[in-house]
């Protein structure tokens, strides 16, 4: 059929024409904003999930409920070892820009980019000279406020005279955090010590994260209230009822339909992960002749689909492995698809546990694999074992 008009959408974060399945946690997201909007107490709220769940979609949803409400927002992206301080003030000063217009004191607001410029020249790339970054605000930086360099007195700070900025305006701030397990140990401290004392005063600015199965663990070690800090939603493959839907209603758009053996097939194929439904859906539509999509249609496409898939979704993760990486998760895949523990790694592979601990440090910084629990790793990729077993060795 025309590919012009496919309406399936496979990417990193890209909205899915229809967003199935995820009702209770738009609910959820609601019931924080009104909350909020009504001056009551409220926790900020963590996303997560496998790759490929959809978390970023979410997140990204989340913002545009935000400011449909006229909230100020900002996003960052965590990445591993750099600090949160710079990405920080650069998006809580797009939140503040978003709300300055309908401020009706401008020294306020200059009042708050003053903190803000102190909170962010105190980044630590700056004072080691490796770079000048400073953020675009024609005002000079404060003294005696979110500047003296320990990022938990100074995020406290300056998240504190960011939700005073709002409450002027009796709207919220929100701000978002992608990949927010690779935020840096220190850094997480210091930021649920700031939602903690946000949480105590009643300032309307919640933080919304996103991360990979393990984040509670990796809060709960920085803090050991972190658990009480935020409401947790755990996001997974799709129910078929959900996952159905995600292809009848868009293809339903453009007057196409599928019969119900072509919607076992696909169910089948991308066991309801939500960016493999995508990809399965698209390859399906740019073969399959006409409507309706029959399963005789996904027979012939899901060969091409899997395809797409080795080289981009699994490949090009499996590319930025070492070999001795490699080894590992192929240890791993061996092993099963559900969480293994990682003296059973060891034993496949013939080695001690402690001479493996670089590959899975590693592996872990890189995403590839998580700390399920205690002494067990898991891939953070749904079907990655499978697509490894598939692979020489």
């Amino acid at each position: 059929m025309d590919p012009v008009r496919n309406p399936y959408a496979p990417g990193a974060g890209q909205r899915p024409p229809e967003l199935a399945g995820r009702d209770r946690e738009l609910q959820q997201f609601e019931v924080v904003l009104e909350r909020v909007a009504r001056g009551r107490p409220e926790r900020s709220m963590v996303i997560t999930g496998l790759r490929g769940v959809g978390k970023t979609v979410l997140l990204n949803t989340f913002k545009s409920m935000a400011i449909q409400r006229l909230w100020g927002t900002g996003k960052i992206e965590a990445r591993p070892e750099q600090s949160i301080r710079r990405p920080v003030a650069a998006a809580l000063h797009m939140a503040v820009r978003e709300l300055a217009p309908r401020h009706r004191a401008p020294e306020r607001i200059d009042e708050f980019l003053g903190v803000l410029k102190a909170f962010a020249m105190r980044d630590p790339s700056a004072a080691k000279g490796t770079t000048h970054w400073s953020p675009g605000i024609d005002v000079p930086a404060a003294r005696g406020r979110a500047d003296s360099g320990d990022l938990e007195i100074d995020l406290t700070e300056l998240l504190s005279d960011a939700a005073g900025v709002a409450t002027d305006l009796g709207v919220g701030i929100a701000l978002f955090i992608d990949e927010m397990q690779d935020v840096p140990a220190a850094d997480i401290s210091a930021l649920c010590a700031a939602c903690h004392e946000l949480s105590q005063i009643g300032g309307p600015l919640i933080v919304v994260g996103a991360g990979l199965p393990h984040l509670p663990s990796v809060l709960s070690a920085s803090k050991s209230y972190s658990e009480r800090l935020f409401r947790y939603a755990r996001i997974d493959r799709l129910d078929r009822e959900a996952a159905d839907l995600a292809l009848i209603v868009p293809a339903e758009e453009e007057g196409v339909a599928f019969t119900s053996d072509a919607l076992d097939a696909l169910y089948e194929a991308a066991d309801g992960y939500p960016y493999f439904v995508q990809a399965y859906g698209k390859v399906a539509w740019d073969l399959a002749p006409r409507s309706p999509i029959t399963a005789e249609d996904i027979k012939v496409s899901a060969p091409e689909a899997e395809e797409e898939l080795a080289v981009g979704f699994f490949g090009s993760r499996y590319e930025r492995a070492t070999p001795a990486e490699r080894d590992y998760m192929h240890a791993m895949a061996q092993l099963g698809d559900d969480p293994v523990a990682t003296a059973e790694v060891a034993d496949a592979l013939g080695r001690k546990p402690s001479s493996l601990s670089p590959a899975r440090d590693s592996l872990i910084k890189k995403g590839l694999i998580y700390s399920a629990e205690r002494g067990l790793i898991a891939f953070t990729v749904p079907h990655f074992g499978r697509f490894l077993r598939a692979q020489p060795v």
